[in-house]
């Protein structure tokens, strides 16, 4: 294990010529980024889980009984032991020929079964109140987080130039205050890791699996290669549309739609200009380039820039789909329900009996479907930025 070690720390893959681990040992003149410190990151993720439940439970819950916000969950679909026994055991999605066979068996028309297994499939879905809590959560630690690291850039040097995050590389002592920004920031993506597991589910949950694993890989080389400087940047910067995004969802929850456009809105331009434009502009400029001329090349520069590269991918993604749901927000006058909504929705969603074959058993509704507003797009994250 130690050989392994070894081999995967290599100094000359990590730092900069002539720089060993040794030059990096914190001494009683000054402190350095030690990758022992990374350790406190898991307990630290599982006390933030658990401030976190209690927080939605004993803060967030009530706050949205207050609200008013929908307690119940999606519109239960009919007991029915043979349609329940096929989602159960064979499956959720049943295909043209198994539907066909339960119409014969059930004496349902085809459209009436399809309805029962999305109410179904909707029924397994959380309700109103628990996105909120989630959202309220998500909300309340990036408000802080990012206040936090406002408040400490405005008083460094390298938030006014960026050329200031490679001045005297790596020899750059450990702040407290970098040090508890640093931690934290990591503490709540590993709490994140293991949560979205149990979390609301989402369509693109297999991108945002992947931007915390890079997110967390960030991270933790940045730190213990003590580029910790321009990690700081990055991470404020990305959590300054996570505010806005979270603010939307509730404010969607809470059924108040022209707030929730507003601030879906106020999210968009927030997302594009950081992502797209300061992102590139100021975290890749830098690290691109002005490191290259700071410190020349070593291996591990082109690990740290290919998986800002890989952030950046995912940025322009996620730009995309925020600007087809602002555009059908500027075009309806509201934020449509874009494709990553968790509620599955048909024009007979309210319907609940089911239609025989037989014509006089025939029902018809006028129901309307799913869920509307920022219910849509504003179910991620990430970004999940929740990133």
């Amino acid at each position: 294990m130690a050989g392994i070690l070894a081999w995967f720390w290599n100094e000359r893959f990590w730092l900069p010529h002539n720089v060993t681990w040794a030059d990096l040992q914190s001494t009683e003149e000054a402190a350095f980024p030690q990758a022992e410190d990374l350790y406190l990151a898991f307990p630290l993720a599982f006390c933030i889980f658990m401030i976190r439940l209690l927080f939605e439970r004993f803060i967030a819950k009530p706050c949205a009984l207050g609200l008013k916000v929908q307690a119940n969950g999606p519109q239960k679909a009919q007991p029915n032991a043979i349609l329940e026994k096929v989602f159960t055991a064979i499956t959720k999605h049943p295909d043209e020929k198994r539907l066909e066979g339960l119409s014969k068996q059930l004496d349902w028309d085809v459209r009436s079964i399809q309805r029962w297994f999305r109410q179904r499939r909707n029924q397994e879905k959380p309700s109103t109140l628990t996105k909120f809590c989630e959202s309220m959560w998500r909300f309340t630690f990036y408000l802080y987080i990012f206040t936090y690291g406002v408040r400490f850039l405005k008083k460094t040097p390298w938030l006014w130039n960026t050329r200031q995050c490679w001045n005297g590389y790596p020899y750059q002592p450990l702040m407290p205050d970098l040090h508890y920004y640093y931690i934290v920031e990591l503490s709540f993506y590993w709490s994140l890791m293991f949560s979205q597991f149990i979390d609301i589910k989402r369509k693109d949950f297999g991108i945002m699996f992947t931007h915390h694993i890079v997110t967390v890989t960030l991270i933790t080389f940045s730190y213990v290669t003590n580029l910790t400087r321009v990690g700081t940047l990055t991470l404020c910067l990305h959590d300054a549309a996570d505010v806005v995004l979270e603010a939307a969802k509730m404010a969607n929850y809470c059924k108040c739609q022209k707030l929730s456009d507003l601030l879906f809105l106020t999210f968009a331009i927030v997302f594009i200009v950081s992502r797209l434009g300061i992102y590139p502009l100021w975290i890749l400029n830098t690290t691109l380039f002005e490191l290259y001329e700071a410190l020349g090349n070593f291996p591990a520069l082109w690990v740290f820039n290919m998986l800002l590269v890989i952030l950046q991918i995912l940025h322009c993604f996620w730009s995309y789909l925020i600007i087809k749901a602002a555009y059908k927000a500027i075009s309806k006058g509201k934020v449509a329900k874009d494709d990553r909504s968790d509620i599955e929705s048909s024009s007979d969603e309210e319907e609940t009996v089911p239609r025989s074959k037989t014509p006089h058993s025939t029902i018809t509704t006028n129901g309307t479907g799913g869920s509307n507003g920022t219910n849509g797009y504003l179910t991620g994250g990430t970004c999940s930025e929740e990133h």
